[in-house]
């Protein structure tokens, strides 16, 4: 029941919370490392509870912060205070990351470091301490923390479970935007009576009857803050203390009218002072001294509110809990609040700290100022460079307020908005946009007012409805950004849109309302009008602007200052042309640089198509590893992504269960069955299984979408050919067969001129020209990259070749192509060769298991980066996991595939 003393006081009960958090340290010591969450009202003893738990560890770094209500608002705040001590330790670091925290916490310039890099920095700042010696974070007052320090906090407290690292979160449950996600908890309710009495009977002044204790216990409700505070004063009716008239709502409420009330009984120029450090969330005593000899008061004051035990003073002030600073806050008249923000924005280092000056010289304003927000606007400038957009969004807010020109107020407002719904608080936004509007605009704002209001739409629920109102608001933007809308509002509805003739008629609202291109136009304008042909006009005369667009985007991404942004569509346009070279060119460029520029909002869809690109090439391995890292970044940053890659991959692999799992978890997300890559893997998969009447089933639907005005991916014509023909039906094939020919005439890649031989080979099985016409397809196929696509001529050839009765010959195609097919892991189409082998008298080679089956897909993507040359540090960085959790997955595969090192893992072929 009882613990260990702490501040002079005895600490009751809370055993079995000290036990959790002891075992939690325990295990961390050893390398096992994790997070705990301490969760309970105000005054309840989380504080306390952390203070006995960490004065427990002898031997560790224990890193303190805490979140303060005034500065949820500024950026990495609290990370500062945590990080703030050991920031020395971060030339250790890799370049990148040492910048991103140099960058945050205003040590450099540089540009904006991506969120997701911040996390890892810190991340790798930790793990570069625990090398030494065991770490524990412990940070307070979570409800308070600003949202770039959550985020961080989250990240890293899911990687350090190979780290000797521990963590330690406590703070008030109000709701979802207020807790560090997906950690466990652990709620602290009220003391147990008999805790309850011991506490009071060990603080409480003497002389206490057993009537007012009784009332205090019953009154306290287990809180042990409020069993200190009301038996150290025991002033009121039946020894409770005075307060408000009045109903109040629980326990917090009494507690803050009993600081208020203490507050009031010290002198003047001290309650001043007590509520300039109110303001002061840092506790810098230097810079209060500074503030208060510009209020012309004597700081020694302070020492009357140390001995009323409102505050500590050290080398920081520190309030006697939160409660007290609010409470002081709150009752100080609004005068008075404005001249201590005054005093602290004059006494704080404009160069070393501009942001809080301005932030007190904003809150020292009785009406409007130009020049305070200014300043504000200054800040919130910086606060995005370090990636802040929420606190970028509260300095622009709040400079708004201060702005006197309704004009630029509603300019401001508008800005604070798109920072808003880039932190992810749509409703936030929404708001500001409303506010906005009501200043009133100047008329290129009210055009900027409805892009946003259709933005928030399209942010939160990408339907028809919302890309109609975003198209519609694209209307009296520059012709730069209105084309960009355009864009994004049409490439989003080609992927999911299915309702008959919805895309070629919101393709046909784009083209007749979007502005003229530039005379020098931009890859993305060319990829505009690719699109819109690639929907709007017949396959013969799309290709040009497709294959203008491809271009275009192929020697772009050759420029240093290239951005990844948008390759992705280029890519699968790309694929459409079936352009082996350009696909690849194009998706290893984007990867690489999404990777280089931080660009981790487009790196997992760059991934997915590049793996998509892999999957085509026949590099099955190489897409797997593509898409793991693709969920690794999701994860990281918290992100849900389509998994259209995926289910591509799935379905050329055969594997029938991940096929159905990954529709199983398309479906409620999108609202309907048969979106365009669902079609195409439905088609594959079932081809591959010989199960052709499903494959020709799903290619028709797929057609007929395409026939009613849907985008569908151009790879599924090849798909219905081989589907018909199968079955018997050429003459469903008809309108595939002729979009085949056309993107052979007009693409004329050996890519496309192949698969059209290839289609007119499996449609004219009698015609004298067939062997002719599978020979060259597969010499054609031969020259190209798409390995896959080779090893699946030389299977229909030697099906053909069997059925009419050239065995020797089909052998020597179908053993080919089953062994490229088994080799690439396209196991379905090997099966099926293999079964045409034995149809012909020969029994299919057997190749041993390869161990590396034995791998997860995480273990194979970490040895191949490995195998490839990379440190365990790059590949932290690259999978946003710590050096140490790398190592331990490779002792893993080292165990599974019976090696030791590095050297014999460059020797297996990955």
């Amino acid at each position: 029941m009882r613990g260990k003393e702490a501040d002079g006081m005895l600490f009751v009960a809370r055993q079995a919370e000290l036990r959790a958090i002891e075992q939690m340290t325990r295990a961390a010591a050893d390398g096992r490392g994790g997070a705990l969450a301490l969760v309970g009202e105000a005054g309840i003893g989380k504080s306390a509870l952390l203070d006995t738990a960490v004065g427990a560890l002898d031997g560790w770094l224990v890193l303190r912060a805490g979140g303060t209500e005034f500065e949820r608002d500024l950026p990495y705040a609290v990370l500062h205070q945590l990080c703030a001590p050991v920031l020395e330790h971060r030339v250790g670091l890799p370049e990148v990351q040492r910048q991103a925290l140099e960058s945050v916490f205003g040590l450099g310039g540089g540009t904006a470091p991506s969120p997701l890099m911040v996390r890892l920095a810190v991340l790798g700042l930790l793990h570069e301490l625990a090398r030494h010696r065991p770490v524990c974070c412990v940070v307070d007052d979570t409800h308070w923390i600003d949202s770039g320090t959550r985020q961080v906090l989250a990240f890293v407290a899911r990687r350090v479970a190979a780290e000797r690292i521990a963590m330690v979160f406590a703070g008030r449950d109000r709701g979802p935007g207020t807790r560090v996600p997906d950690l466990p908890h652990l709620s602290l309710p009220g003391l147990e009576d008999e805790d309850a009495r011991a506490l009071l009977q060990s603080t409480a002044r003497a002389g206490l009857d057993d009537e007012v204790m009784d009332r205090i216990l019953a009154e306290a409700g287990g809180n042990p803050l409020a069993l200190l505070e009301f038996g150290r004063v025991a002033a009121g009716p039946l020894g409770l203390p005075g307060g408000r008239d009045g109903p109040r709502d629980g326990v917090v409420d009494v507690l803050e009218d009993e600081f208020a009330r203490r507050l009031r009984r010290l002198p003047a120029a001290t309650r001043t002072l007590v509520v300039l450090a109110a303001a002061e969330p840092v506790g810098d005593l230097a810079l209060l001294r500074r503030a208060a000899k510009r209020l012309d008061l004597d700081p020694a004051g302070l020492a009357d509110a140390e001995d009323d035990g409102l505050v500590f003073l050290g080398p920081r002030l520190r309030f006697r809990h939160p409660l007290v600073r609010s409470a002081v806050y709150r009752q100080a008249a609004p005068p008075t609040r404005r001249r201590v923000h005054a005093a602290l924005a004059d006494a704080t280092d404009p160069d070393t700290d501009p942001d809080r000056r301005a932030w007190h010289r904003a809150h020292a304003v009785v009406d409007t100022d130009e020049d305070a927000a200014t300043e504000l606007v200054r800040a919130a400038g910086r606060a995005q460079l370090r990636g802040g957009f929420a606190a970028d969004s509260a300095f622009l807010e709040r400079a708004a307020h201060l702005t006197p020109d309704p004009g630029r107020r509603a300019e401001r407002l508008l800005a604070a908005a798109r920072s808003r719904l880039r932190a992810g608080a749509p409703a936030e936004a929404r708001r500001l946009v409303a506010q906005a509007e009501r200043c009133p605009p100047a008329p290129g704002d009210r055009a900027e007012a409805r892009l946003q209001h259709a933005l928030i739409d399209f942010h939160v629920e990408r339907s028809a409805a919302a890309t109609a109102a975003l198209v519609d608001a694209a209307v009296g933007l520059d012709p730069d950004r209105a084309r960009e809308t355009y864009l994004e509002a049409f490439a989003s509805a080609m992927f999911v849109d299915r309702l008959p003739g919805r895309l070629r008629q919101l393709g046909a609202r784009i083209r007749a309302q979007a502005p003229p291109r530039r005379r020098s136009a931009r890859p993305v304008d060319l990829l505009l009008d690719a699109l819109l042909d690639q929907v709007l006009l017949p396959v013969e005369e799309a290709v040009p602007a497709m294959r203008r667009a491809v271009d275009a985007f192929r020697t772009a991404a050759d420029r240093a200052s290239a951005s990844p942004w948008w390759m992705e569509l280029a890519c699968l346009m790309a694929i459409d042309l079936r352009d082996d070279e350009a696909m690849e060119a194009i998706s290893a460029r984007q990867v690489e640089l999404a990777r280089g520029q931080g660009a981790y909002a487009v790196l997992p869809q760059a991934l997915r198509c590049h793996a998509i690109a892999r999957t085509a090439l026949g590099r099955h391995g190489e897409a797997s590893a593509s898409l793991a890292e693709a969920r690794a970044v999701d994860e990281a940053a918290g992100t849900v992504k389509l998994a259209f890659g995926e289910l591509i991959l799935a379905a050329w692999r055969g594997d029938v269960d991940r096929v159905g799992d990954l529709r199983a978890a398309l479906h409620p997300r999108l609202g309907r069955e048969d979106v365009v890559a669902e079609l195409y893997a439905i088609a594959v998969l079932s081809n591959g299984l010989g199960d052709c009447a499903t494959a020709l089933d799903a290619a028709l639907d797929a057609q007929e979408q395409q026939r009613r005005g849907s985008y569908v991916i151009w790879s599924l014509n090849q798909e219905l050919v081989e589907a018909a023909a199968r079955t018997g039906r050429p003459e469903a094939a008809a309108t595939a067969l002729n979009r085949i020919e056309a993107v052979a005439r007009t693409s004329g890649t050996e890519w496309a001129v192949a698969t059209h031989l290839l289609a007119q080979a499996l449609l004219e099985p009698g015609s004298a020209s067939t062997d002719s016409r599978y020979r060259e397809a597969i010499d054609l196929f031969a020259r190209t990259e798409v390995r896959v696509h080779h090893a699946r001529a030389r299977l229909t050839y030697g099906e053909w070749l069997r059925r009419e009765g050239r065995r020797a010959e089909a052998r020597v195609e179908l053993r080919a192509a089953h062994e490229a097919l088994s080799a690439i892991g396209a196991d379905a189409f090997a099966g099926r060769a293999a079964r045409e082998l034995v149809a012909t008298g020969e029994r299919p080679r057997r190749d041993g298991t390869s161990p590396l089956g034995l791998l997860t897909a995480q273990e194979r993507l970490i040895a191949g980066k490995v195998a490839a040359g990379a440190t365990s540090r790059e590949v932290a960085a690259t999978l946003f996991l710590s050096p140490r959790t790398i190592d331990t997955h490779l002792r893993n595969v080292y165990r599974k595939l019976g090696i030791s090192s590095r050297r014999q893992l460059r020797d297996l072929s990955l």
